[in-house]
């Protein structure tokens, strides 16, 4: 027989406890004749009321038994096997383990996202600025950058093997003095440098070095003075053959004589005092001019492997002019100077 649970017990006593209660109200306002038959009613169910009472406190809450798993049906044709001892001994040993409930895992909890990290902000470096535009000027060969002068300083040595040493020896010279040799052997001469010698004539019928100097550098307004390397006098302001030094020879400076900077810086200007389209030179000027050409062609040395070429300023000069004057006989002047 099967036992009661408690919930069907509960029940049973709350459908015993509607009616009892629903007399006790109808008995209450039930107008019986008797009150004999109500006080025996009463008591009869208070007597069963109470008995009800009892047995609700009696029963015990049983402990929930897990169901029973059911045996799989057997087949058709098949036949139960009935235990064996062995199985039923095994069976009654093995104490009964009340099924264990497994938690189960709690959910991981997820870390809250990380903020993102703000973008490293690139510094971008600025632009070189341009270099300086170079200044470029005209030079005597040239193109000439001031910004990128070398400047080399070389030994005693190097500077000798790069100038030309004066001439050794005598000879009979009339005009060309010792004081005038010797000023044109103390200058430091280079190499294939002097290309040119050329001859001019003042203009004037007299002058010297010490009044072209002065007329250059205040009237022309050239700062280093007097044009011309060699002044030749003809006996009006200086003496009749006279050579003077100008110190454009001295210091190897270029010259100022022609129109041309790079004729300037290549060409040796000698200028006999005299005007040659009215007069001719002196006696003494010729042999004055020939002893002094002969012997800067020795003391320059050779250029390209000939000595320097002797012209009249007419014969070079990029701009017309009749330097050294119509009556100036070039033809001697080639025919004693050949190239």
């Amino acid at each position: 027989m099967e036992s009661l649970t408690p919930r069907r017990r509960t029940s049973e006593v709350r459908g015993l406890l509607l009616p009892v209660l629903s007399l006790l109200i109808l008995s209450a306002f039930d107008l019986c004749p008797s009150s004999a038959q109500s006080s025996d009613e009463e008591k009869r169910l208070r007597d069963l009321f109470l008995k009800s009472r009892q047995q609700m406190e009696i029963v015990p809450s049983p402990t929930p038994t897990p169901k029973p798993t059911p045996a799989p049906a057997p087949s058709p044709g098949h036949k139960p096997s009935s235990p064996t001892p062995e199985a039923t001994a095994r069976q009654a040993a093995t104490p009964e383990v009340s099924p264990s409930v497994t938690p189960s895992p709690a959910p991981a909890e997820t870390p809250p996202p990380s903020p993102p990290k703000p973008r490293e902000e690139r510094t971008v470096a600025p632009p070189p600025p341009p270099p300086p535009k170079k200044k470029r000027g005209w030079w005597i060969f040239g193109r000439h950058d001031e910004q990128n002068q070398i400047v080399i300083q070389k030994s005693g040595a190097q500077e000798q093997a790069e100038q030309v040493p004066a001439p050794q020896g005598g000879g009979h010279w009339t005009y060309l003095t010792p004081a005038v040799r010797r000023a044109i052997d103390e200058a430091r001469v280079a190499r294939n440098r002097w290309k040119y010698i050329i001859v001019h004539n003042s203009g004037t019928r007299q002058g010297n070095a010490r009044i072209f100097d002065y007329y250059h550098r205040h009237v022309r307004k050239m700062p280093n003075g007097l044009a011309y390397h060699f002044v030749i006098g003809n006996g009006t302001s200086s003496g009749n053959g006279q050579i003077e030094i100008g110190n454009r020879w001295v210091y190897q400076l270029a010259g100022g004589h022609v129109h041309s900077d790079y004729l300037n810086y290549i060409s040796i200007g000698i200028c006999l005092v005299g005007d040659f389209n009215r007069d001719l030179p002196t006696q003494a000027q010729y042999l004055a001019l020939e002893e002094l050409i002969a012997y800067l062609r020795q003391r320059v040395g050779k250029v390209d492997g000939h000595y320097s070429i002797v012209r009249g300023h007419k014969e070079i000069n990029p701009r017309p002019t009749d330097c050294p004057g119509y009556r100036f006989p070039l033809n001697w002047l080639h025919h004693t100077f050949p190239d």
